[in-house]
């Protein structure tokens, strides 16, 4: 007996039984669902929803890959004050770091999953294939097991699961857990040491400027201290930070894949970039006009070269990886535009003026997540309102 026939029989095993759904479930995790239309006008294609989900995971590989290099690397320029990236001691250092977060994300999440499933009878949904690797590349590296587990419970049950499933979730799934994680455990998700495993007291660079700082590079600026990283280590990710949010260089092929593949939408990073660098040099113009001088607590952010707020904390990856999630996104070609530009506008804007909390995408996208609807709306009364005015001239 072939293993076809094997599948087979299983599935007619457990078919009508509470198993049925999990069975289904991993049977087309690589199969192609038997199931098919037969009648009426419908689009056929090969790809369907678990395609898509995993084409998106295979865009976020190139950030986990670096994220694991550069987390031993992190830890080991602290120690040592010097450290290569490529080498087998900072890989095994990040993978025995990163692999439970994945381990913990995936198991909790999915487990969930089957459990709803299971009780309400319907085929396990494949959403989390993509939150499920999205949450270990926004959280510190140090972050307990069992504080991600609760949060993934969170994020899973009351972000997706009270809505109604895939599809139906009104916030990124994702942001979510990072939003339970930022206001029911502060300590861990921000500081002077959350970012750096192993973080140590007292380790200096050697031109005496503290190795760790705060979260990340904004955490240095809202303190109104210099940062001592070049624009070039922002790019290539060779700083502290989440996981996977340092490296703009993986960020970006990435997009490419997401852009290329047609999963992300070109028009939201486009405008992101846009209302950040707007906002940014809107900052600029002010602290060169004078408007505030250096003792001002907010200077130090407001005259960071805009172009650099694209090269630090999250924002580039909120904006490729989680502003253009199809499901919480804006809809319409337009709203899409100004979805995308208030994402980026209010995120500067957050990191500027709220220096106790230096990093806003991750409250942006979930503002932007809640108005999309309203955005839509606009846009589409909008085209009712032109399309009726065009009719009126043509019948007057």
């Amino acid at each position: 007996m072939g293993l076809k026939d094997k599948l087979h029989e299983l599935k007619l095993k457990y078919q009508g039984t509470k198993m049925e759904q999990t069975f289904n479930a991993l049977h087309t995790f690589l199969y192609v669902p038997n199931i098919t239309t037969h009648s009426g006008a419908h689009v056929r294609d090969a790809a369907d929803l678990k395609r898509v989900m995993n084409t998106v995971i295979m865009a976020m590989i190139p950030c986990l890959l670096f994220g694991i290099f550069n987390a031993g690397y992190q830890h080991y320029y602290q120690v040592n004050g010097v450290a290569e990236f490529l080498t087998l001691d900072n890989f095994l250092l990040g993978a025995s770091k990163i692999l439970p977060l994945l381990a913990v994300s995936y198991g909790v999440g999915l487990g969930v999953e089957f459990l709803f499933a299971t009780y309400k009878k319907h085929e396990v949904e494949e959403g989390y294939l993509v939150s499920g690797m999205l949450i270990p590349l926004i959280v510190p590296i140090d972050i307990p097991l069992w504080m991600l587990a609760v949060a993934v419970i969170f994020g899973v049950v009351i972000g997706k699961e009270l809505f109604g499933g895939t599809g139906m979730n009104v916030l990124n799934i994702a942001l979510t857990v990072r939003a339970f994680l930022f206001f029911a455990y502060p300590a861990w998700m921000s500081g002077d040491k959350v970012w750096v495993h192993g973080a140590v007291d007292g380790v200096k660079k050697a031109n005496g400027v503290d190795m760790i700082s705060g979260e990340t590079i904004l955490g240095t600026l809202a303190s109104n201290n210099p940062t001592t990283y070049s624009w070039w280590d922002m790019f290539m990710g060779f700083i502290p930070g989440s996981v996977g949010e340092t490296s703009v260089l993986m960020i970006l092929i990435g997009a490419a894949i997401l852009v290329l593949s047609g999963i992300g939408s070109l028009r939201i990073i486009l405008s992101s970039i846009v209302g950040a660098v707007v906002m940014g040099l809107i900052f600029n113009w002010v602290v060169s006009a004078g408007v505030i001088t250096e003792t001002s607590k907010f200077y130090a952010l407001m005259s960071f070269p805009f172009w650099q707020h694209l090269l630090v904390g999250g924002l580039a990856f909120g904006i490729v990886y989680m502003a253009t999630d199809p499901v919480t996104g804006a809809q319409t070609a337009l709203g899409k535009i100004y979805y995308g530009f208030f994402i980026g506008l209010i995120s500067v804007l957050i990191r500027v003026f709220n220096p106790a909390y230096p990093e806003g995408v991750m409250m942006a996208i979930l503002l932007m997540n809640v108005m999309a609807p309203t955005i839509d709306h606009y846009v589409v009364q909008g085209n009712i309102k032109k399309r009726m005015k065009r009719l009126k001239l043509k019948t007057a």
